[in-house]
């Protein structure tokens, strides 16, 4: 019986070897690995400046037609000792794979705390050496000059150059860092660097080489949570009518319902037959839908869209008398970027800020044009497999999903339903309280600033201490988010502000340095490296102490208090907790008010909970409530990437055409001669003209000739002296 049930485990487990394409792409990986660690005795017998000749002998070895797939391991071992040296770190046997499906030009999903970081600079190394210029792009500019400041010694170590962009550098100081073997930035910073060069009037003010290899950190949320926003570089337009006011003024007094509805899964607010009448009345016109009322139409719609689809708090804040967005999925603030077709405007006149001048579309592009442009693409993130369609679809990338170093261990607790949101978060409440009596750390996940800041006010009630971690805070992001596993540490968190970060079990001992040379009497600004290293030894063994406490009371306690559209963002939050074999928990909270059951879910879930009983206290857990959610965010990101697909589709045309004009761009730039494509241009145009308006098909005196003068004057500059006489 014993040996039946050993010989089906092995049968299973060929079955598994054989259909799961993942673990067979692992399998194959780890063959490269061994041949790296083969290499390792003896990278470590070489002195620092034989190792760091190697980077010399790799180029010559290029130079001379070997490829980066065949100097590969090697490549990989001197980048891991160099590491090791350098920095102290030594990347483990996964890391090394995630390096080796990053060279492949794919998508390596590893789990939070997995150290993607260093994973990076092995690829990085490897396609550096061909002298084009690779790049490393991340969600924002902390986590790049953090990036770059961290892994730099690395790179300067086998003697290649490192840069970073910022947003405040200037047009020589971007050139430089982009001169660099290697340059760390923001997809932000890089995409709107590209447009720029397209606009620059001589080839010395260009910052940007050929874009050669990119890896995209955070892949999911630049390539997919951001792709539905393209860059685009604005000039002032027209300045922005007294419209916007006038419809503030006038959406007000129309009633929800009886003179409009509003569609939140389309996104729009129709006029009713009731309404329309009503506005014709309040604006004094015949029939709103006119030609010469489009303006008014216009202007109605973005201001009803303003007033019942954007809130405050939730969709963009006021910060300094200006709005900002709010990125949905980061919850972090979008400065510099505006909602077009005047909802921008429409939402400054709603809130009573100063309603800017109109801009005019100079320059745009996706990003996902803008990321095809590289000749290799890769990414980086802890989770992709849920968007693999589209990363093959768009992008031509597949997904490895890359083991852990360390098994995970982390309780993922089934969802807990209420029939209202007060029971909801009157129960998150509750499950907070429980574990800050205990000393466990808990970071809350909210979807908007206007939850997280209600649940503050909920804590601040019950004399629960707590740190809150939005938008509003982004300057504290990185600070905040470090210290969330101390013991006793309660935060919350806008989605996944602070991504990028992690989260150490009893908190990060860089961060309690400057609090202990204070209580010494140290000003943290004149402290020695000598006060700083003892500093930093007490911090390390005092977090080390708090560890073991946060451990046997079971790690990091995830709570989500709403599930978000994206399946992968929930699975970001909870991915917070449990890294490096560490023990955690998570637990998401659900209410059929919640805008995603509301919309998507609460139809099925509702009668349910009518037919056994359940009041607004009473919680459920049942296997069906899992798979409605699940059905509700399978049909969010399926509409979602329909969005991005059409966003990209339009793009595609202007692509084209982005594509002739930059390159007919680039020839004079140069100095080409362009009067034989001129002319050409000019032939075809008038062949055109003469089709119109006086074809050979039409008989001469049917001729349009009026209409030609009129076309032809606008296409050659003819003096303003010439008469039509004896064209007729």
């Amino acid at each position: 019986m014993i040996r039946n049930y050993e010989n089906t485990v092995i049968f299973m487990s060929l079955l598994k070897v054989l259909f799961d394409s993942n673990e067979r792409e692992v399998r194959k990986l780890q063959k490269q690995v061994l041949a790296v660690n083969a290499l390792e005795p003896q990278m470590q017998s070489l002195s620092d400046r034989v190792l760091a000749g190697k980077t010399v002998e790799f180029k010559e070895r290029l130079a001379k037609g070997e490829n980066l797939d065949g100097i590969l391991p090697e490549a990989f071992a001197v980048v891991r000792e160099a590491s090791r040296r350098a920095i102290g770190l030594r990347h483990f046997d996964v890391q090394l794979m995630g390096g080796i499906v990053l060279h492949q030009g794919r998508i390596s999903e590893m789990k939070t705390g997995e150290g993607k970081t260093l994973v990076a600079t092995l690829p990085l190394y490897l396609n550096a050496l061909l002298g084009k210029g690779v790049h490393l792009v991340t969600v924002n500019d902390y986590l790049a000059k953090r990036d770059r400041n961290w892994m730099a010694p690395i790179f300067e170590f086998l003697g290649l150059s490192v840069g970073v962009i910022q947003h405040d550098l200037s047009n020589e100081e971007r050139r430089n860092a982009y001169l660099c073997d290697i340059t760390y930035g923001t997809n932000n910073e890089m995409g709107f660097d590209y447009l720029r060069d397209n606009m620059v009037l001589t080839f010395q003010d260009r910052v940007l080489r050929p874009l050669y290899f990119a890896i995209v950190d955070e892949v999911d949320s630049i390539l997919i949570d951001e792709a539905r926003t393209p860059l685009i570089i604005s000039g002032l337009g027209q300045e922005s009518t007294d419209l916007y006011h006038k419809f503030a003024r006038l959406v007000p007094r129309l009633n929800k319902t009886e003179d409009y509805t509003v569609d939140e899964k389309a996104h729009s607010v129709p006029l009713t037959e009731e309404g329309v009448t009503k506005v014709e009345k309040m604006l004094g016109i015949e029939n709103f839908y006119e030609h010469e009322n489009v303006d008014l139409t216009h202007h109605l719609t973005q201001a009803l869209r303003a007033k019942e689809l954007y809130k405050r708090d939730v969709h963009y804040v006021i910060k300094n008398g200006e709005i900002i967005i709010v990125d949905e999925f980061t919850g972090r603030l979008m400065f510099g970027r505006r909602y077009s077709e005047g909802l921008h405007q429409a939402i400054e006149a709603k809130e009573g800020v100063k309603v800017r001048q109109e801009d005019q579309t100079l320059a745009t592009i996706t990003f996902q044009n803008f990321f095809l442009i590289y000749e290799k693409l890769a990414g980086m993130t802890g989770t992709a497999a849920t968007e693999e369609d589209e990363f093959r679809k768009i992008y031509n990338m597949d997904v490895v999903v890359i083991p852990t170093h360390r098994e995970m261990i982390r309780k993922d607790h089934p969802d807990v339903v209420y029939r209202s949101e007060k029971g909801k978060f009157d129960a998150v409440i509750i499950e907070i309280g429980e574990c800050y009596e205990q000393g466990r750390p808990v970071l809350v996940g909210t979807r908007s600033i206007e939850k997280s800041e209600m649940l503050s006010g909920m804590l601040k009630r019950k004399g629960i201490p707590h740190q809150v971690l939005n938008a509003k805070y982004h300057e504290k992001e990185a600070e905040i988010i470090a210290q969330a596993g101390k013991s006793g540490t309660i935060t919350i968190a806008t989605n996944m502000a602070g991504r990028g970060v992690d989260i150490l079990l009893g908190g990060n001992p860089l961060g309690r340095v400057d609090g202990i040379l204070q209580q010494r009497g140290i000003d943290p600004q004149e402290a020695t490296p000598e006060e700083r290293a003892d500093a930093l030894k007490l911090a390390e063994s005092i977090c080390e102490e708090d560890k073991r406490k946060v451990v046997s009371l079971g790690g990091l306690h995830i709570v989500g208090s709403e599930r978000h559209e994206s399946r992968r963002i929930d699975n970001q939050l909870r991915g917070r907790s449990g890294r490096q074999g560490d023990p955690g928990a998570s637990r998401f909270y659900v209410s059929l008010e919640d805008e995603l059951m509301r919309l998507f879910g609460s139809d099925r879930i509702a009668p349910i909970m009518e037919r056994l009983g359940m009041d607004d206290e009473t919680p459920i857990e049942h296997g069906l409530i899992s798979r409605a959610i699940e059905n509700a965010q399978k049909k969010v990101e399926a509409h979602n990437f329909d969005i991005r697909k059409s966003v990209l589709e339009y793009d595609n045309v202007m692509n084209t055409q982005r594509g002739v004009i930059y390159g007919e761009r680039d020839k004079v730039l140069a100095g080409e001669d362009l009067k034989p494509q001129i002319l050409a241009m000019l032939d075809h145009s008038v062949d055109h003209i003469l089709s119109l308006h006086a074809s050979d098909n039409v008989p001469p005196d049917e001729w349009d000739i009026s209409g030609l003068w009129e076309v032809t004057r606008e296409l050659f500059p003819v003096p303003f002296d010439a008469r039509m006489e004896g064209l007729s």
